[in-house]
């Protein structure tokens, strides 16, 4: 629009970003974009999410070839790494392509170039201010790195792994929590001596306490070497690989030689050099502080996705949150996100998934708790894919209702989502237990575990 001026204008094209563009414009609203990156999707279709997912299915691939004698079948498996990456670049194109006819199709302009966020509110690029009544701050955020390391050929960040032309014949990942599982999972599969460092007494340290140990012994058994309650101590380069050194509690510090070092210690904002403190927003720890609205604190300016200064960094929550402030902007009464009821998942293998609260968070906000575990061995689907792990239940004692559903097995990040209709509907044991899974099926392991909660198991004791 030549005069420069929409009713909405979203500062970052990311999950959360794409999402209140796409719904501002399904409710009438004229919407741009502002993107400095050549293509649309931010952080999770070009350089997370969906790359490291195309990965994962590459690495999977790999254990089932390698496994393959299991099921009568005479195989063996050799890498391809450039068509790994050709595979992962095909898909993460395609996805690009779509989103960007979508984005055609609402009729949202993009604005190519750097935005700056100015009083009015506004966005200024490349010299041009953009007005509107609503601004949305999609800025997402970067990987993290360990004070005093940088970049390079031998230590690297999710962004450089993704894109990595050398396969790794060996490797040490700084931090235990979904990305650093992930990668070990993939490096792993692909033959490669890998080892995590966690300063967390737990890997996946945010999992209820029952999913970590069962990580803990099925990483073992890939062949990953996982510690936990470590700190790093060095990073340094040693001829062509690097050395790590760390200090377990208590113990004498220990060095691990590899090709490659990645660092996957959390992921920060990008609030920095975009006006935002000029504009009068206040930051947290350089997030952006919001209301349970979503609303920053400056008027008609709101925040979105892994910038705002909420409880998760999860492309589906941005998701949410993106809606739901189009939803706002345009008038409508949206009640505010129960974070605890947004799944979390884990692609490594085997996967993790969970929503709700773990046994501890529920006993810490003064529930009474009562809890079932449900071993995947028991069902003969689980069985048949070779696969095992457990399911955790946390519920309010009594017949109360679901607190938290906690998983660790094959396929868990597709069963998730029944658990989150579960708890984000307030059932009970008895509610879910009149309800029968198909069989032979992974479903059946929830429907296991409520059925032993309401007092008549089936296949288990």
């Amino acid at each position: 629009m030549a005069d420069g001026t929409y009713d909405v204008i979203v500062l970052g094209s990311g999950t959360g970003g794409y999402a209140a563009a796409l719904r501002s414009a399904e409710l009438g609203k004229k919407v741009a974009i502002v993107e400095k990156d050549d293509r649309l999707g931010g952080t999770c279709l070009l350089r997370g999410c969906i790359p490291s997912k195309a990965l994962l299915e590459s690495a999977s691939v790999m254990d089932h070839v390698n496994r393959a004698e299991e099921w009568g079948i005479k195989a063996s498996g050799e890498v391809d790494w450039p068509k790994v990456l050709e595979t992962e670049r095909h898909i993460v194109d395609k996805k690009v392509t779509g989103l960007t006819g979508l984005i055609k199709a609402r009729k949202i302009e993009v604005i190519k170039g750097t935005g700056k966020l100015v009083e009015g509110p506004g966005v200024e690029v490349d010299g041009r201010t953009f007005t509107a009544p609503d601004v949305v701050l999609a800025t997402g955020s970067f990987p993290r790195l360990l004070p005093g390391l940088e970049v390079s050929d031998r230590i690297l960040t999710s962004d450089q792994a993704l894109v990595r032309e050398q396969l790794p014949r060996s490797v040490v990942i700084i931090g235990a929590g979904a990305i650093g599982m992930e990668f070990a999972t993939i490096y792993r599969s692909f033959g490669a001596r890998t080892t995590v460092l966690e300063a967390l007494p737990r890997i996946v340290p945010l999992e209820d306490e029952a999913i970590s140990k069962e990580a803990a012994r099925a990483f073992k058994k890939k062949g990953i070497d996982a510690f936990a309650g470590v700190k790093v101590t060095e990073v340094k380069g040693a001829g062509d690989g690097v050395e790590v050194t760390y200090q377990p509690e208590g113990k004498d510090a220990q060095t691990v030689s590899a090709d490659v070092c990645l660092v996957a210690v959390g992921r920060g904002p990008n609030s920095q050099g975009l006006g935002y403190e000029e504009a009068g927003i206040e930051l947290d720890r350089n997030y952006v502080k919001v209301n349970g609205q979503l609303q920053t604190s400056a008027p008609h300016v709101w925040a979105v996705g892994d910038v705002a200064a909420t409880p998760l960094q999860l492309a589906h929550s941005s998701f949410l949150e993106g809606i739901a402030v189009a939803e706002r902007i345009a008038g409508q009464d949206v009640p505010e996100i129960d974070y605890a009821g947004v799944p979390r998942v884990t692609f490594s293998s085997p996967e993790i998934s969970s929503v709700g609260l773990t046994e501890a968070q529920a006993s810490e906000r003064g529930h009474d708790v009562q809890t079932s575990t449900f071993n995947f061995q028991v069902l003969a689907k689980a069985n048949i894919v070779g696969e095992g792990g457990i399911v955790k239940v946390v519920v309010e004692k009594d017949g109360g209702p679901v607190l938290g559903v906690h998983m660790i097995g094959p396929h868990v990040t597709e069963l998730v989502e029944a658990a989150s209709l579960m708890y984000n509907w307030e059932a009970t044991p008895a509610d879910i237990a009149a309800i029968i899974a198909p069989h032979p099926t992974l479903s059946e392991a929830l429907g296991e575990s409520f059925l032993a909660l309401a007092g008549k198991p089936l296949h288990s004791m």
